[in-house]
């Protein structure tokens, strides 16, 4: 018997010995093992998936053998190896019983014509192999399968701790100082998000905001937002040790947001809106890195885009930014949107989008929870968001 599964192995089963070795002997199969067996007490070890052979030739004459009793043991498991059936004389009834039991093959006297055996094991021994490449490549794929869940879990776990962090990074809530309030959204449309908002006290009087956007989408694009994050403030905390004011020029402010991003060479860039709001003199100054759509202001005269321009930080070295000034009126809101909002509105291009967006918010002046029902933001399902959503809200005028 052949432990070797690579091994073209016959079982034959005859209660004449010499019958079967003379067989054995007619058949010339070199590369081929045959063993032989007067009878086969265990059934499943012999036609079973784990059987060592790969066809099995059985005597129709065998003598004191039920073929009932066998029928009834073949229904008890998977029956995996072939079996052909010989016989010494042409007779209907053993054909229709070998057949009825699931024999592949029937031969009357094989050793008149050995050459048509011979092709019908050939036959059987390339299908039982088939059949064991098959069942070893469906472990493989089920074993690869259960690793990749496996590793699928995993991943889902750093994500949403990974999320966690980024979210424990945010504003933690509304910002109140004088008659401002900044308050933001944030909708990934995976566990991390490339989207990014933050805006915090400086000084008496100011406030320092920034929205980001980084290109591409999950963990390397959150990384991003975090160096972001860690940059503002790291210079808010010189303003406060070093009396370095930089965190109060948005154009120094994006210069070093170029520099790191270019640093990291992580061949991500962002688009940005960094601004500085004087709450007494009600002047906001902001720069504009490739960030669209522009800020939008609404107040008592309509609604409109904010001017500036300017490139993504983390694509030129030397890059330079503009600053732009303007005194805020009484009772406004302004938004700071990112891109991910012109792919809720549609198809058409990029004018059109922006032209919707303008009219979406066009109306009453309301509180930013109610400007971003109007944009959907409230009720957008973040499974079938095609982009990260970022939001931040200023209001002036809102009890």
């Amino acid at each position: 018997m052949s432990s070797d599964t690579d091994a073209r192995s016959v079982l034959i089963v005859d209660d004449q010995l010499a019958r079967a070795k003379h067989l054995v002997d007619i058949l010339e199969m070199a590369d081929f093992q045959f063993d032989v067996a007067n009878e086969v007490p265990d059934l499943e070890g012999a036609l079973g998936p784990e059987s060592p052979w790969d066809c099995v030739l059985c005597h129709a004459g065998l003598s004191n053998v039920s073929w009932a009793s066998v029928r009834r043991a073949m229904r008890n498991f998977d029956v995996q190896v072939p079996v052909i059936v010989i016989a010494d004389e042409q007779d209907v009834d053993s054909m229709k019983t070998a057949l009825g039991l699931g024999a592949t093959d029937f031969f009357v006297r094989p050793r008149t014509r050995p050459g048509l055996l011979k092709r019908s094991i050939e036959r059987c021994v390339n299908h039982r192999h088939l059949q064991r490449e098959l069942k070893a490549s469906k472990e493989d794929v089920e074993r690869s399968n259960t690793e990749l869940r496996h590793s699928l879990r995993v991943l889902e776990q750093d994500q949403q701790a990974g999320r966690q962090v980024q979210r424990a990074l945010l504003p933690s809530g509304s910002l109140h100082k004088g008659d401002y309030w900044f308050s933001h959204t944030i909708v990934p449309s995976l566990y991390l998000s490339g989207d990014f908002t933050d805006y915090f006290s400086v000084g008496d009087d100011e406030i320092v905001f920034f929205l980001a956007d980084v290109s591409g989408h999950g963990s390397s694009s959150a990384f991003a937002t975090v160096l972001l994050k860690n940059l503002f403030a790291r210079k808010r905390s010189d303003f406060s040790r070093q009396g370095d004011h930089a965190v109060v020029s948005p154009c120094k402010m994006l210069e070093f947001a170029n520099h790191e991003l270019l640093e990291l060479v992580i061949n991500k860039y962002a688009t940005m809106i960094v601004g500085v709001l004087n709450v007494k003199t009600h002047q906001l100054t902001y720069s504009v890195a490739g960030h669209l759509p522009h800020p939008v202001l609404l107040d008592g005269d309509g609604i409109r885009y904010l001017e500036g321009e300017g490139p993504p930080v983390g694509l030129i070295p030397d890059a330079c930014y503009t600053q732009h000034q303007i005194v805020l009126p009484d009772h406004f809101v302004l938004g700071l949107l990112s891109d991910g909002i012109l792919e809720l509105l549609g198809s058409g291009n990029l004018i059109e989008k922006e032209a919707l967006l303008l009219s979406r918010l066009e109306g009453p002046l309301e509180s930013p929870r109610s400007l971003a029902m109007r944009l959907g933001l409230e009720t957008v399902d973040p499974n079938h968001l095609p982009d990260d959503v970022a939001a931040l809200f200023i209001t002036r005028g809102f009890s």
